[in-house]
């Protein structure tokens, strides 16, 4: 995508989001401009220039096929690989369902995975927003995103699905975890605990304690239900946003800080589950 478009891509978020925040949510924050924004801007505009994310998240799923003779290589030269098996025979609406649950599900996997250990540093880039908004959702590490998207991809790919199923659903994924880091204290009333919300995302970037390590889902807070992981107060919406280690301020010091070795913090122990 050439700046021109990354361009109107970012004016049209501005504005739905504006709606969205300060128009239907209420935004408390008086001025547009925040702290770390040019930053976020930055990550939008110079990552999306990264060309080797959609060639990385091919290459093993396809190497894995063609070694399994679940694939040939000219299938996938020639762009006409469509998957294998029994998952192909199902009407379209009901892959678009399993890949969504598939994803997700393993989405919550990687996503804890990443606050944990060595694999923390990359993580604590994307939580070192102190002024949550729409916008803090493109601050991501770069080795962050690409071992995400792989470990959610593959799998699917691996179950036969069709390529051009499984990255139809990429749209929605990206368009609703940009909000879920809207700033807006709404958490949809009686599907709180069914759907994530913003007030659920939120939770899971705050510093109080009682919310670290918690909330790690990306659609269905089942999961976090299912293993220790939910937290959802009645009483209080989250605030306190950032972490507690220092992470460089710009946005080429926070490319380098998982390699700097300069970490107070290892990483939280992944809670019982």
């Amino acid at each position: 995508m050439d700046l021109a478009k990354k361009l109107v891509v970012l004016l049209v978020l501005g504005l739905v989001f504006y709606l969205i925040e300060r128009v239907l949510g209420n935004r408390r924050r008086a001025s547009v401009l925040r702290g770390g924004m040019w930053v976020d801007v930055a990550y939008f505009f110079v990552l999306s220039f990264v060309k080797l994310l959609p060639k990385i998240l091919l290459i093993v799923p396809a190497f894995l096929l063609i070694a399994l003779q679940l694939a040939t290589p000219e299938e996938f030269r020639s762009n006409l690989y469509r998957g294998f098996g029994p998952v192909l025979e199902q009407p379209r609406w009901l892959q678009v369902v399993e890949i969504y649950l598939l994803v997700d599900f393993s989405g919550y996997w990687i996503h804890r995975l990443f606050h944990t250990g060595a694999w923390w540093p990359f993580h604590a880039v994307h939580h070192s927003s102190e002024d949550l908004d729409w916008l803090s959702s493109v601050r991501v590490h770069p080795v962050n995103e690409v071992i995400d998207k792989l470990a959610q991809a593959t799998p699917v790919l691996l179950l036969g699905f069709d390529p051009t199923t499984t990255l139809g659903t990429v749209v929605f994924f990206t368009f609703y975890a940009i909000f879920l880091h809207a700033d807006v204290d709404w958490d949809f009333g009686p599907l709180r605990s069914v759907i994530s919300t913003p007030v659920f995302h939120r939770w899971h970037h705050s510093k109080d304690p009682e919310a670290i390590d918690k909330n790690f889902a990306g659609l269905l807070p089942l999961w976090d239900i299912l293993f220790g992981t939910y937290y959802m107060p009645h009483d209080r919406m989250p605030q306190n946003f950032g972490v507690p280690e220092k992470v460089p301020a710009g946005f080429f010091g926070q490319l380098w800080h998982p390699f700097s070795g300069r970490f107070g913090r290892k990483g939280p122990t992944p809670p019982a589950g």
